[in-house]
């Protein structure tokens, strides 16, 4: 397979990398700034900046002892971008005297640097000949030495005292590409053998997961138009079965006093739905109705061309599931999934942008949010349904502190045995939930709430 980096300029993919880089400064999500990127330049540019701001506080930290005072924003966001991808040997994808030479040319053909270019060389020929000595004094620098935020490492820190060390450290391994095979169209180890026959090299992960060993585009993989497959994380595949496990049961027991034939399937409802994996996950393990709301219109749309390709239906609703007296047709549900709002704190290696863009006080407004959720959806649940909480966050506010809270102020919440909080894990530790060894997931958080019946 050809790699497509080896098409373009490299200054140019530095230029763009920069791009990007300023664009997170100023707030805007990685994924949304890729977009105002020209496609031939893309996938160049998303691999470089994916590694820009892996290792983004040790490049500023670099920054500052090479120049006191901040550059221009361009010209500092391509020293930073240098710095980031040639710090250390180990990792750079060019030799540092290329990336030198690319970035100095970067700066020369720019109208908003040019006149920085001899700055930035004299900066980086520095950084050449004193490296060693130069990345040794950052090594002062918790900053430098985790790439996240100071109050971000400080949070991990409190909150998981024993692991934090080892959430930061997998916050910056790169996330493989991991698959949910759809039950209804094919099996994980006919899809393993799939893979196999086309030398593909990819293992099972979980009781429907398939993580390859190299990524690839997935449409390009055997199924993908046929709906063989969804993309998902090892981690978010649980959600589905946690929540339908116990509904299963308590639905045969209810139904067993009805005559035959007046059964009815279980209703669901997946709030904050898109872009639909759960929803589709959902469908393909059960015979139940399913109302997938999103309060995104544009996102609902997106919902509903996944499950067409994977030949599954769901009522889809645009409607903001804390004000169910807008969209609710008052038919209470046997089970609610509520995959909340969140810090995305548990997805860092998938998305390095979250932990620069956040801020301290959203993990206190999102926590609000989910709250709110919680309290509004939980009324629409049967006596004896279930409502799963589930984020794909690492802050306790956003998991454990949050079920507490709710269970302590409502006295029909059950907790029933649940995951908690599943650290990031890049195939180092393993966590074994339930009777499935996953060595390769994201951090998330599962609480699963049953309603009693009073």
């Amino acid at each position: 397979m050809q790699d497509n980096t080896t098409q373009v300029p490299l200054w140019r993919q530095l230029q763009g990398a920069a791009s990007l880089l300023m664009a997170v400064r100023d707030g805007q999500s990685m994924t949304a700034a890729l977009e105002d990127v020209d496609a031939t330049l893309r996938p160049g540019v998303q691999s470089l900046g994916f590694h820009v701001l892996r290792w983004l506080g040790r490049a500023e930290a670099l920054r500052q002892q090479l120049a006191k005072r901040p550059p221009p924003p361009e010209a500092d966001a391509l020293l930073c971008v240098a710095l980031a991808l040639g710090w250390s040997d180990d990792d750079a994808p060019y030799t540092t005297h290329t990336l030198v030479d690319q970035i100095v040319e970067a700066a020369k053909r720019s109208e908003a640097t040019r006149h920085q270019a001899s700055f930035i060389n004299g900066c980086l020929r520095r950084f050449l000949r004193e490296r060693d000595a130069l990345v040794a004094q950052t090594e002062k620098s918790p900053q430098a030495i985790w790439n996240h935020p100071q109050w971000w490492i400080d949070q991990v820190r409190k909150d998981h005292p024993a692991h934090w060390q080892a959430i930061l450290q997998a916050n910056n391994s790169r996330a493989p590409l991991i698959l949910r095979v759809n039950e209804r169209k094919t099996t994980q180890a006919q899809y393993l053998r799939e893979l196999t026959a086309i030398n593909i090299k990819a293992s099972p992960v979980g009781k429907q997961g398939v993580i390859l060993a190299a990524a690839r585009p997935v449409t390009a993989l055997p199924g993908f138009a046929e709906g063989h497959f969804s993309v998902q994380d090892a981690a978010a595949q649980l959600a589905a079965p946690l929540l339908l496990e116990g509904l299963a049961s308590t639905l045969a027991t209810a139904h067993a006093s009805l005559p035959p034939g007046r059964a009815t399937p279980l209703r669901i409802l997946d709030a904050c739905a898109a872009p639909g994996g759960k929803t589709a996950h959902l469908l393909e393990l059960a015979d139940c109705e399913v109302t997938a709301l999103d309060i995104d219109a544009r996102r609902c749309e997106r919902i509903a061309q996944n499950l067409q390709r994977l030949g599954l239906q769901a009522d889809i609703l645009v409607g903001d599931a804390g004000q169910p007296d807008t969209w609710w047709d008052g038919r209470l549900y046997d089970g609610i999934l509520l995959d909340a709002p969140c810090t995305a704190s548990g997805i860092v290696r998938r998305h390095p942008d979250v932990r620069w863009l956040r801020r301290p006080g959203d993990i206190a407004q999102l926590a609000g949010i989910q709250a709110q959720l919680l309290k509004s959806l939980w009324p629409l649940l049967k006596p004896g349904g279930r409502l799963l909480y589930c984020t794909c966050s690492v802050f306790r506010a956003e998991g454990d502190n949050q079920i507490e809270t709710f269970v302590a102020h409502h006295t029909d919440a059950l907790l029933m045995p649940s995951p908690g909080h599943l650290l990031p894990q890049s195939g180092v530790e393993a966590t074994v939930f339930p009777d499935n060894l996953l060595r390769e997931h994201d951090g998330f958080y599962f609480a699963l709430l049953e309603k009693r019946s009073h």
